[in-house]
């Protein structure tokens, strides 16, 4: 048995193993980031550029939940506040400029957002693989967890709107797609504020 096994739960932020996962989902995301938003402009696809910046916020995120490792529990749990803040963020970000390409509609390229689309589950599902141990812990753990999970959702999401956007040879799949992923954002942002902050009066 390992020393890390001998822990408790929730001080699982602290422990060899979860730094090691968050190296690991953090190059996966970041890396994947770039090369997806490339795509999405390439392919002029909202959710795709979505999907990349939801990717390279998980990757900064997870980040600084890695530097905020040895903090203390209220930095910690002030670091999740500023991780609900930014995803919140960047979902209004998103939100308003789908609504805009809703006023500028152009068809984006269905074969590059299906092939990025599924690139991009995969590389989600190995960081789901790889925090699945580490999901339960103080607000700032949830929140890693909560942005790779959003991810593998987002990608579905832009798979299932690059079929669509085939089929109809129009847009709208893929705004659709996009405004679903920025929900998702917010259900997060709200989420993670929200368990940070009765973190805070607990610790009080």
């Amino acid at each position: 048995m390992s020393d890390d096994d001998d822990l408790p739960k929730d001080l699982a932020h602290i422990t060899p193993a979860y730094r090691k996962a968050l190296w690991i989902v953090v190059l996966l995301n970041v890396g994947y980031g770039l090369v997806e938003i490339i795509g999405g402009f390439i392919a002029d696809s909202q959710a795709l550029k979505a999907d990349a910046l939801d990717f390279l916020g998980d990757g900064s995120i997870t980040f600084l939940g890695l530097l905020a490792i040895g903090w203390s529990l209220r930095l910690r749990l002030r670091t999740a506040l500023l991780q609900g803040m930014f995803l919140g963020a960047m979902g209004i970000g998103v939100l308003v400029y789908t609504i805009y390409r809703t006023q500028v509609l152009q068809t984006p390229e269905a074969g590059l957002m299906g092939y990025l689309g599924f690139g991009a589950l995969l590389i989600n599902v190995i960081s789901v693989i790889v925090l699945l141990p580490h999901r339960k812990g103080d607000a700032s753990v949830r929140a890693v967890w909560l942005f790779s999970r959003n991810d593998a959702l987002g990608n579905i999401l832009v798979i299932v709107a690059a079929g669509f956007v085939f089929l109809t040879s129009t847009s709208w799949p893929d705004l659709i797609a996009a405004g679903i992923i920025a929900s998702l954002f917010l259900q997060s942002s709200w989420s993670i504020i929200k368990d940070a902050r009765n973190d805070l009066k607990k610790s009080n």
